[in-house]
């Protein structure tokens, strides 16, 4: 049975938990309330496995929703077993329980069962009878009053009828605001003050100066009369960047294929059954968000379902291939991916696959190779000939911390989160105006670009235009020339002088023409810094590297 649920802390936002019998409309309810489809439906009962939490507002507050499965007494298999496990630690942890029942059914024996389980809920317990989509269904709702509960609403889940009605009592009903979130809403009501500032004009994001030599040539950062920073306004720029705070957890996903044991280094790192742990690939439907203290702060993990070869997910089951959605999703809203690879198949093309979306979504990257107490005849260099071996069948990982680790025994599982929350800081890493165009005049005069088709290109300036991922913008001369290698080598000196360890940069080229500021005596205008993404590294699987001695002999690397 699931240990019971950790104790929250004053900071911690109310939970709404939402139960009943299996197929009555929990997880479409769910949906409705988050406001997005994040819960996999379909028209077929025990659907959802694992209890699925999702933030949702309403009338100015915030609270957690929790979807679970089926509340059953007699379950019929192990896994359905363990499901009812899942719901009744939500029933533990919440703050409300919302009791859906269906209103075409009526009440049912299984409703019946599953309300004694509630009456001994310590929070208050709301019904919501379901399908209700028409007046006489709504009337015909009153035959749950039976149940006990006065606070029952006829709701239409799937077409929002009556589900307004029912948040407003939920709101009404939660306890009182912690002050953590009392001090997240004053910190809002100052961002947006300085959005106002902006807006209005009061404050200039960057404004930087312009020079020429007596020919009309501009000359790049290595030049004699070389194109000069407006040092105030470079600060202010600097103090815009600084301003981004993200007062959000570091959000942690966990990804990989089947079965690598991504649910059971979840578990681990809990040290309770948070999600449910089988030898049969695909129990993991949802991507499971689970929040855990870390240090002063805390953070959120969240567990994914694996993620198959694209042939495979076309031609299975329709909660496969959401899933699989809700995975590549899961890594889209994630500060940091960790990438459980099974150490005794090594890394396969199904693994370079995904951390290349990684990469692609500007995710930062831990490789933790699990299952490493199932390698046979490890020696003092078995490690690092993993290493090596990764390192070159997939060249574009050469970013990315690895890791050894065991789910299983709980070998080095908490070195994950060290690096992993490492990584989300390297993510925020800011660099002053300054110090970056220093950093950039040495590495042009050490290494000019290229040319190509005779033009070369020059770099005057750059500056970094946003974090997470780290965003610089270079302007300059013949910007679209600047070959892949230079961009390489921009990459690797950034990297040596400032660290970003585990996360991809994105550097951005804009044309020097695009930028020049109108001159004028009385101001000299405003440049617009660039947001865009520059294209990421592309993933692909290199060959030819030497399998380390361990993994298992007669694999391929297009093993999924």
């Amino acid at each position: 049975m699931a240990s019971p649920a950790p104790a929250r802390t004053s900071a911690s936002i109310p939970i709404v938990a939402i139960v009943g019998r299996p197929n009555v409309g929990k997880s479409t309810l769910f949906n409705r309330i988050v406001g997005q489809q994040t819960a996999i439906v379909e028209d077929r009962a025990r659907t959802t496995r694992d209890r699925l939490y999702g933030e949702t507002e309403w009338n100015g507050r915030r609270f957690i929703v929790v979807d679970t499965g089926g509340l059953e007494v007699d379950p019929r298999d192990p896994i359905e077993a363990r499901v009812q496990d899942q719901a009744r630690v939500a029933i533990t942890e919440a703050d409300l329980i919302v009791f859906v029942v269906e209103a075409i059914t009526g009440l049912t024996p299984a409703d019946q069962e599953a309300a004694e389980l509630l009456r001994r809920a310590p929070a208050p317990v709301f019904v919501a009878v379901n399908k209700s989509d028409n007046a006489k269904r709504e009337l015909e709702a009153a035959e749950f009053y039976a149940l006990g509960w006065d606070r029952t609403f006829p709701i239409a889940a799937i077409h929002g009828r009556g589900v307004a009605d029912l948040l407003d009592e939920i709101v009404t009903a939660l306890p009182p605001e912690s002050e953590g979130e009392l001090a997240r809403k004053r910190r809002e009501a100052e961002a947006d003050a300085f959005a106002d500032e902006m807006e209005a004009g009061r404050l200039e994001p960057f404004v930087v100066g312009e020079s020429e030599d007596r020919d009309g040539d501009d000359e790049g950062l290595d030049g004699d009369a070389a194109l000069p920073i407006d040092e105030e306004a470079a600060r202010r720029w600097d103090a815009l960047i600084a301003s981004e705070t993200d007062d959000e957890p570091p959000a942690i996903a966990l990804v990989g294929r089947p079965n690598v044991g991504k649910s059971s280094l979840l578990n681990a790192l809990l040290k309770q059954d948070r999600t449910i742990v089988s030898e049969i690939p695909g129990t993991t439907r949802d991507a499971i968000d689970t929040r855990l203290p870390w240090g002063r702060t805390e953070i959120v993990l969240i567990d994914t379902a694996g993620i198959r070869r694209r042939g495979r997910v076309a031609g299975g089951p329709a909660a496969e291939r959401y899933s699989t959605l809700r995975s590549f999703k899961a890594i889209s809203r994630a500060d940091v991916a960790v990438l459980l690879i099974d150490a005794v198949d090594g890394l396969t093309a199904q693994d370079a696959h995904i951390a290349g979306f990684v990469v692609e979504e500007g995710r930062g990257l831990v490789v933790a190779v699990n299952k490493w107490d199932a390698v046979e005849e490890k020696t003092g260099t078995t490690f690092d000939e993993y290493v090596t071996w990764i390192r070159a069948e997939a060249p574009f990982l050469d970013f990315a911390p690895i890791v050894s680790i065991s789910a299983k025994t709980g070998q080095r599982v908490e070195r994950v989160l060290e690096l992993a929350v490492d990584v989300w800081a390297e993510r925020r890493r800011r660099i002053p105006t300054g110090e970056l165009n220093r950093l950039i005049a040495q590495a042009t005069a050490r290494q000019e670009p290229p040319a190509v088709k005779g033009r070369r290109p020059k770099l005057f300036y750059a500056t970094q235009a946003g974090i997470a991922p780290p965003t610089f913008v270079f302007f300059a001369r013949e910007a679209g020339s600047v070959h892949f290698s230079y961009r390489r080598y921009l990459d690797n000196k950034l990297r040596d002088a400032f660290g970003f360890h585990g996360t991809p940069i994105r550097l951005v080229f804009r044309e020097r023409a695009t930028a020049r500021a109108p001159r004028r005596r009385a101001s000299r205008g405003k440049a617009r810094a660039a947001r865009t993404a520059a294209s990421g590294s592309r993933n692909g699987v290199g060959a030819g590297a030497k399998r380390p001695a361990g993994s298992r002999p007669g694999r391929t690397s297009r093993r999924g």
